[in-house]
């Protein structure tokens, strides 16, 4: 966020008491807290998340407009962008790029978030490739994520993790890049080719 500077152009440190110290932050601060950054919350802490470049929001874009198009055209439910939040357990929240909800599962939409949902996707980021490829990979299927792709612009790939049923672990249905296709397993009929998602030249 913001820091707000005295008039002597030093940062305004006082500002920092209205707000929770690390490790001690709650669902509710963490809902009302006034900010257009990108931040999750995870056990008390917040993780302020670097801004996503181009390349990152072109991809995440693309993987959203495929998605809600095939969603929409099977009435299956809603698909969304970041930022929307999503709570993965008491006091946990991600922000997912791009994530799914059946609409069996409406009860679990939120105005302000979603309780988990049914599908997720992440564009792996630059400034931390492993928040996006072990820990949010081990907590997704902890919370019992059915399917989370991750899309990694270094390579150009495109990972398939699904949740077998009573596994709480995503087993790699598969890894593809090139003129490979993605194909969904838990949403059968979606799929996309691999190199689509990366090229934008345009």
């Amino acid at each position: 966020m913001d820091i707000p500077l005295s008039e002597n152009g030093q940062p305004a440190w006082a500002v920092a008491t209205l707000f929770p110290c690390q490790g001690q932050w709650s669902e509710h601060d963490y809902l009302s807290l006034p900010t257009n950054h990108l931040i999750e919350l995870s056990d008390g802490r917040l993780e302020v998340l670097a801004m996503p470049t181009e390349r990152h929001q072109l991809v995440a874009l693309w993987l959203y407009r495929k998605l809600d198009d095939w969603v929409k055209a099977n009435q299956l439910g809603i698909a969304l962008a970041a930022p929307m939040r999503m709570r993965t357990s008491e006091g946990r929240f991600r922000d997912p790029d791009v994530l799914f909800m059946r609409g069996e599962h409406s009860s679990r939409r939120h105005n302000a978030y979603w309780d988990g949902a049914d599908f997720v996707a992440e564009v792996v980021s630059e400034d931390d490739p492993d928040r996006d490829r072990v820990v949010k990979r081990q907590e997704y299927a902890k919370v019992g994520i059915p399917e989370y792709w991750i899309l990694d612009p270094r390579d150009q790939s495109i990972a398939v993790l699904v949740l077998d049923p009573g596994q709480s672990e995503y087993r790699e249905a598969m890894v593809v890049s090139g003129q490979e296709i993605a194909r969904s397993i838990h949403l059968p009929g979606f799929e996309v080719v691999t190199a689509e998602a990366f090229d934008h030249k345009h």
